[in-house]
């Protein structure tokens, strides 16, 4: 069916991305938004309901591309130094976690499948959206276009193996918590105390900067000025300029250039993610059944590794740090499914096993805090950084 109206095309790609949604809410994020977006999508372009190139009709995949800088400067805007340091055996953890996985799967991928294949799935293992930009981007640039579905169909799938053993893990830990509570009427945190309620949703306790001036469209220029003096840094040191964003978010934050969750403010958020989803939509437009079948093995080797890896890394560390290892491997397979399923799952835990208010309460103030900055550590900042790297070595 040919779609030549921008508008006709954007409405269908945000029916697909609506009923990821309902899909996701519905089954708890057990199913995750994307994988029910991008399998929707391939089965109408495989049955030939969409024409290919209807992302491309939409243009709404170039707003993705012109958000990608302001979006990730936004993110280092979000990363809680305070809570970090807090919390910096979780740090230690999940970057553990995040390097075995690397150290497992390049080589032994690499050995199987090629250099390329295990570096296309590498930033989106351990990561999200913008992991998957930067390789899929460069993947494009540098001749390996045909690698794309690897890394779109990790980042839609890996949270399927991710979280069940995550909860497997957490829920033996919170057992061991609550026997404790039961005996003790309390108990400390077993990485540091219990940050207070707003942390859980990213405060990092920066005062933001109050200003009749700080209007959306401000606050949009002031995003955009930090993409564009990251893209400048990138051509100056050759380091990434998703990198740059990181820092300049984060120090922007420190110094009051940026008001915390300045996207949210600027209205502009919803927007980024979206055209974000339309760039993972659109690397999937050339995929035809038989590349998808041919992919599989790539794919679960990658997750499969990836997923051990995460599990010795994240093990050693506990034991080096004198953590629960059920603790420190849950938190550490956070990269493979990050915020807000992180949270959603120390929710769930906390409500099914806690058998009165005050030891659901005590489980998600007890859990909740090292997931938190889990998910940060390898999503936010590990993956942007492996991925950025690793691309610029094929």
């Amino acid at each position: 069916m040919a779609i030549q109206e921008p508008v006709f095309a954007t409405m269908f790609i945000l029916a697909l991305i609506a009923l990821g949604e309902v899909v996701s809410i519905v089954t708890k994020a057990k199913i995750p938004m994307l994988l029910v977006t991008l399998i929707g999508f391939l089965i109408l372009i495989w049955t030939g309901v969409l024409p290919k190139d209807i992302v491309d009709t939409s243009s709404f995949n170039q707003i993705g591309f012109l958000l990608v800088t302001p979006l990730v400067v936004h993110l280092g805007t979000l990363i809680p130094l305070k809570m970090m340091f807090k919390q910096y055996k979780a740090v230690l953890i999940a970057l553990s976690g995040t390097f075995f996985a690397v150290l497992l799967v390049i080589p032994i991928s690499t050995l199987i499948f090629g250099y390329e294949t295990a570096v296309s799935g590498v930033g989106p293992l351990v990561g999200g959206i913008v992991a998957f930009i930067i390789t899929s981007t460069e993947l494009k640039e540098q001749g390996f276009g045909y690698l794309v579905a690897i890394p779109a169909l990790i980042l839609a799938i890996h949270k399927l193996f991710g979280i069940p053993v995550a909860t497997l893990f957490l829920r033996k830990y919170a057992l061991i918590l609550r026997d404790k509570f039961s005996q003790n009427g309390e108990i400390a945190a077993a990485l540091e105390a219990p940050v207070q309620k707003k942390e859980h949703h990213h405060s990092s306790n920066i005062s933001s900067p109050k200003s009749k001036f700080n209007t959306a469209n401000v606050l949009l220029f002031k995003l955009f000025v930090g993409g564009a003096l990251a893209i400048l840094l990138e051509s100056f040191t050759g380091l990434h300029n998703t990198v740059w964003c990181l820092l300049i978010g984060i120090i922007g934050a420190r110094i009051g250039f940026f008001e915390q969750n300045i996207m949210d403010n600027a209205k502009a958020s919803s927007v980024a993610m979206i055209g974000a989803i339309f760039i993972v939509i659109d690397s999937m437009s050339e995929v035809s059944l038989q590349t998808f079948i041919n992919f599989i093995p790539q794919i679960l080797t990658i997750i499969i590794l990836g997923l051990i890896g995460i599990l010795i890394g994240s093990f050693l560390c506990s034991k080096l740090l004198k953590v629960n290892p059920y603790q420190g491997m849950a938190l550490a397979l956070t990269a493979m499914f990050g915020f807000p399923s992180d949270y959603i799952l120390c929710q769930e835990v906390s409500r099914s096993l806690g058998r009165t208010d005050e030891e659901e309460k005590f489980l998600l103030d007890t859990l909740s805090p090292p997931m938190l900055i889990g998910g940060f550590t390898t999503v936010t900042v590990a993956s942007v950084i492996i991925a950025s790297f690793l691309i610029q070595t094929l």
